[in-house]
């Protein structure tokens, strides 16, 4: 296994053992009907902190669901002509078939 791999694999087993964590601290603190609502919204909650926080680090400004590439300034290009354009069709030769670059 190479660095990356390596780091990877122990960010992964980090969290799996935080999440663990969490879930015995609750089980054994809260009774059990309101330990899985509380671990249910936990989970949830770190898990769009995680990936917000992974967003923000690799520069994208986009919101949960919202375009990825649309800081970068993605450029259309006809398929058929080679016009750059944002429309749905080709203001060029009205096609509709077109391709994405950056």
């Amino acid at each position: 296994m190479d660095g990356n791999t390596k780091r990877f694999m122990m960010n992964q087993l980090m969290w799996l053992g935080i999440y663990f964590a969490i879930s015995i601290i609750i089980s054994i603190l809260v009774p059990f009907p309101y330990s899985l609502i509380i671990l249910i919204g936990i989970i949830l909650g770190l898990a769009y902190w995680r990936r917000r926080r992974m967003m923000r680090q690799m520069g994208s400004s986009a919101g949960m669901f919202g375009n990825p590439f649309a800081s970068k300034g993605i450029d259309y290009y006809c398929m058929n002509c080679g016009t750059k354009h944002n429309k749905a069709e080709c203001p060029n030769c009205g096609s509709k078939l077109k391709k994405a670059g950056f």
